[in-house]
């Protein structure tokens, strides 16, 4: 399996070979930047495809045959989505998760009580959610997870363990912010693209055509497009056999301390 430290001994055994063959055969000095340029590629890929578990486990779907799926929301709350998101939920008897951004619960409190309330789980996405979230130390990046949990905690006193990180990416930075907060991280298996498509059909088809069991679909409670579509996603789900099961149900995980 390709993972961050088989792939620093592998190229760490190479650069030693080239080293060696360009003393002892004069190998071209264009062999070392191919070689940091192939490896730049691999850690570019560890870090932004969040399904590689290059630097960590994260679980991003669940092996099963049951027609089973999850549904959750990233970027909230919103004062105008996120309700109407939640209504669509209650009317429609689904249950789903929410990566809350700690920056957005202050002034809408009262939203993430009704998303607890209404037996629908919240998970950590940081509490600023920053462009450069991936450049933080590691240090900042806990800061930074440990001040959304306290958010979370002060409004719905309990703090959520699932974390899904900014952008879906990782790195060592932020595997060693997850393990010292001990942190679950999640990902997706399926990321709808709702806040790029806003044609509705295309959006629909978009994700129908991902329908897998054990498929984990990531949305995001801010936009029109994904209000619009979400009511006939489910409908169409359901039609097609799936139950939809709360995130921390389908995947057997303790969503709070």
């Amino acid at each position: 399996m390709l993972n961050f430290r088989n792939t620093n001994i592998l190229f760490i055994g190479l650069l030693g070979l080239i080293i060696w063959q360009h003393i002892t055969e004069g190998v071209s000095w264009w062999s070392y930047p191919v070689l940091i340029f192939v490896y730049s590629l691999i850690l570019f890929y560890g870090c932004y495809y969040i399904g590689s578990n290059f630097f960590m486990r994260v679980m991003c779907s669940l092996k099963t045959n049951k027609k089973i799926i999850a549904i959750t929301f990233d970027d909230g709350p919103d004062a105008a989505a996120t309700p109407q998101i939640l209504d669509i939920l209650k009317q429609h008897n689904t249950l789903a998760a929410f990566f809350c951004i700690g920056n957005r619960i202050q002034d809408n409190e009262a939203i993430v009580k009704q998303i607890h309330e209404q037996g629908h789980i919240i998970g950590n996405h940081s509490f600023s959610h920053h462009f450069w979230f991936d450049l933080f130390s590691s240090a900042k990046m806990l800061d930074d997870l440990l001040q959304a949990n306290q958010l979370v905690r002060q409004t719905i006193n309990l703090s959520p363990l699932l974390f899904r990180p900014p952008y879906g990416v990782i790195n060592p930075n932020l595997k060693k912010a997850i393990l010292r907060s001990r942190a679950i991280p999640i990902g997706w298996s399926v990321r709808s693209m709702d806040t790029v498509i806003s044609d509705p059909e295309k959006l629909l088809k978009k994700i129908t055509r991902r329908l897998n069991p054990g498929a984990i679909f990531l949305f995001h409670d801010t936009g029109t497009a994904t209000i619009l579509v979400l009511p006939l996603f489910i409908e169409q789900a359901k039609a097609k056999g799936y139950e939809i099961v709360r995130l921390d149900k389908m995947l057997n995980l303790q969503a709070y301390v």
